[in-house]
């Protein structure tokens, strides 16, 4: 009998755990990583165009676990490329013939670079962030433009999407400054008529952001903005971490008061002299799914990372190794928070573990130029994937993942059992035969259709009802009641009854 446990809640999480018990993954050894030999899982990309290469500029995985497999990489010619590595990928020696056997579509996003990508509505749409000062939003499966973010005066550097509400986004410019995005609010705007597509404005646009503190003045006095290079949406749900290329400082900000940050953590305990604003500048910003830690990847060949509760303290742990020579060199903390993976300027990506940040970092060999966008995939452990100006893209796996057995039955009968458990069962077991599909089957169909994502398996199986407590109902979050309320409130107007505890109400109180 096959058995499906469904749970699309953290209090659902919560009842499969007790009733089932805990998959535990192995812990992986990243000294054993290899993309030369190629296969499933592991190889090398080019990036090319009708016979022309072209530096990629950034990559992501799709971040939907069913979908996890699919890499989209955006490069400085304006295209998005899908791959899917599920499939035989080609080794360094083969992989200029052979890549488009694991490439699913391309097409051009922008006349102009891409700096980074976001997925979206998940992974059915992808966002892309160009040099043309715009932010484009497209169909993944069928490559249709469905919208334009307009608002920016300057190249779009960095894009974050909301942890709890797909509805919202905020980018980084260029320009100085960034914006945060509702989705649902004027995206019925037409653009102008050269733009035969629907055309959103920002909810709130913060500029000069990261001026210095003795800004320059161009020669009609006017004050020259200071890029800014990464932004996150953090998982509180209402702070906005954002770095710059001025100075090594990382600001957080209130989306209910952006008049001014809050608070900035900074790797020394006073702000930088003027002289050091020129060489300690932050390329890139990630956090883990949990929003325990923020990593801040410096100019000064460093890797910072700093527990959000902590912010005060300066950096809990420093990275050394590799060389952060340009803003186009990123790193990223794994989703689970135990790894942080990062390029360098001189050929290498490097591995780091966050409890043991004095040991050597693993040196990953294979590219033969600068190493900038790197990322994790989120279901297969371990899976990385690697950019570089030699024109390739690294896929490397360790091993395949591998789980520990559930729980024995004996250590579930221990657990204390509720009277309702046996309903309780019932929402998260499905009787019904399953049968298993092939390999070559699943390859055969990259995006995995709605039908198989949420339709029950039988007729006689019903959907999850509803779990919750009436003190659980008044303490979910503003942006969950949209469907009960008729219209959708924005982040930027919660309700006045809303007390929530920020990371902004964590230093007020201190």
């Amino acid at each position: 009998m096959a058995m499906r446990i469904r749970s699309s809640s953290f209090f659902g999480d919560l009842s499969v755990r007790e009733i089932y018990g805990l998959k535990v993954s192995r812990a992986f050894k990243i000294c054993d990583y290899s993309s030369d030999l190629g296969g499933r899982g592991n190889g090398v990309l080019s990036v090319e165009h009708h016979g022309s290469f072209t530096p990629p500029l950034s990559l992501s995985f799709c971040k939907t676990p069913e979908s996890s497999h699919l890499l989209a990489v955006s490069d400085e010619d304006g295209f998005v490329s899908l791959y899917d590595t599920r499939r035989h990928l080609p080794s360094s020696t083969s992989y200029r013939d052979k890549t488009d056997k694991a490439k699913i579509s391309e097409w051009v996003a922008h006349k102009n670079a891409i700096f980074d990508l976001c997925w979206i509505k998940g992974g059915t749409q992808i966002l892309t962030a160009s040099g043309d000062q715009t932010v484009n939003i497209w169909n993944v499966e069928t490559t249709k433009h469905l919208g334009i973010l307009a608002g920016h005066t300057g190249s779009v550097k960095s894009l974050s999407y909301h942890a709890s509400n797909p509805e919202l986004l905020v980018s980084g410019s260029r320009d100085g400054s960034f914006a945060i995005w509702d989705f649902r609010c004027n995206s019925n705007l037409k653009s102008s008529q050269s733009l035969n597509t629907n055309q959103l404005i920002p909810a709130a646009l913060v500029g000069h952001a990261h001026n210095t503190t003795q800004p320059k003045r161009t020669r009609r006095e006017k004050i020259a903005p200071v890029s800014i290079t990464s932004v996150l949406f953090l998982k509180d749900d209402i702070s906005i971490a954002s770095a710059g290329a001025a100075d090594s400082a990382v600001k957080l900000w209130d989306t209910r008061k952006l008049k001014s940050p809050f608070f900035q953590a900074r790797p020394q305990g006073e702000p930088p002299t003027v002289k050091e604003t020129r060489k300690y500048g932050i390329s890139c910003l990630s956090q883990d799914k949990h929003g325990a830690y923020i990593v801040a990847s410096c100019m000064d060949n460093r890797i910072y990372l700093y527990n959000t509760l902590q912010l005060d303290k300066g950096p809990a742990k420093v990275f050394s190794g590799s060389k952060i020579e340009s803003f186009f060199v990123k790193s990223a903390i794994n989703p689970e928070g135990t790894h942080i993976l990062g390029g360098s300027s001189d050929g290498n990506a490097y591995m780091w573990t966050v409890d043991k940040p004095d040991r050597a970092a693993i040196t990953l060999n294979g590219h033969e130029g600068e190493v900038t966008a790197v990322d994790w995939c989120v279901s297969d452990v371990g899976k990385i994937a690697t950019s570089a100006d030699d024109f390739t893209v690294r896929v490397w796996n360790m091993t395949k993942k591998n789980e520990t057995s559930m729980l024995t039955p004996n250590t579930v009968r221990k657990r204390i059992t509720a009277p309702n458990l046996q309903a309780r069962r019932l929402e998260f077991t499905d009787t019904t035969d399953e049968p298993a599909t092939s390999f070559s089957q699943k390859d055969n169909n990259p995006f995995p259709t709605r039908k198989q994502q949420d339709e029950p398996s039988s007729p006689g199986e019903s959907k999850s009802s509803d779990l919750r407590t009436p003190e659980s109902v008044k303490k979910r979050p503003f942006f969950l009641f949209e469907s009960e309320a008729g219209s959708p409130s924005s982040v930027l107007s919660p309700p006045p009854s809303l007390k929530r505890k920020t990371i902004r109400d964590y230093f007020a109180n201190k």
